[in-house]
């Protein structure tokens, strides 16, 4: 999975607190990562050259490129000077739709939308979450973002990477991917539980980033009922949420957060009696 060191030492002139001295920082890497089906390329995305057989996985799970794993019949993983090449080989029928509506994306960490063609693309109308009537404990999903940073390893050497973590009521924290990029880190958490065979209907996704619609399209195309992440979501995430029937769960702190939609997923205490409608 991993294909070259994920962070390299660099030298640092550190100006804090009024001093200045030579020091060194841990820096999390950067490279480009190429997607490529049945020999042709689809996507060039920029990220961390870690668990990239998770990324090509989920990466075609939440571009509607495939729905199940075993429609990716093979996966490579391909380093060159320029990059790695994350190449797979799909089947008959997924082959066929995606020559159907083949495009190419160039896409920078800080974007997850890149060369679409159409506004139509960008505002696709997101996949509906099964309801399953589960509820979580509204401390138990904080408990769970709190229990997250310890578990961030490159992180922790950077500080400068997303995470993105599967974590359910029985089980805890699941899978726990990173990257430089927010939609990478999800498009690897992604590929992770599809490749585990865990049932993403059952817990929530942990982010530690914000809420964008693309994270909640793909979180919809995981089958996740609940997504939980630390910074603010957009009004379009929002809406998309409510659409495809995700507690949104944000500004997640020590101290609680805030819950955006379908708050029926989340069993709060009696004083805190106030709905949505929705």
């Amino acid at each position: 999975m991993m294909t070259g060191s994920t962070f390299t030492r660099h030298s640092e002139i550190a100006w804090r607190g009024g001093q200045t001295r030579s020091t060194s920082r841990l820096i999390a890497e950067e490279t480009a990562i190429a997607f490529t089906y049945n020999g042709s390329t689809h996507a060039v995305m920029m990220g961390t050259p870690a668990d990239l057989e998770d990324f090509g996985i989920g990466f075609s799970l939440t571009e509607a490129i495939v729905g199940r794993r075993d429609e990716i019949r093979s996966i490579d993983l391909i380093p060159n000077e320029l990059g790695v090449e994350v190449r797979m080989w799909l089947d008959g029928d997924c082959s066929a739709s995606l020559a159907a509506r083949r495009r190419a994306i160039s896409g920078p960490v800080g974007c997850g939308l890149c060369g679409i063609e159409s506004l139509e693309q960008a505002r696709r109308a997101p996949s509906r979450v099964k309801d399953r009537n589960i509820v979580f404990r509204a401390r138990d999903l904080l408990d769970a973002m709190q229990a997250l940073s310890p578990l961030q390893t490159l992180n922790q050497h950077t500080r400068s990477v997303h995470a993105a973590a599967f974590w359910t009521p029985r089980s805890g924290i699941g899978p726990v991917r990173e990257d430089v990029g927010r939609h990478n880190a999800l498009d690897k958490l992604a590929g992770a539980v599809l490749r585990d065979g865990v049932s993403a209907g059952e817990g929530a996704v942990l982010l530690t980033s914000r809420v964008s619609v693309e994270m909640v399209q793909k979180a919809a195309m995981m089958g996740v009922p609940v997504v939980v992440a630390v910074s603010a979501p957009t009004a379009l995430a929002i809406q998309t949420a409510k659409e495809a029937g995700i507690t949104l769960v944000a500004i997640a702190r020590d101290d609680g957060y805030g819950v955006f939609t379908h708050p029926r997923r989340v069993l709060l205490p009696d004083e805190a009696a106030p709905r949505l409608g929705c």
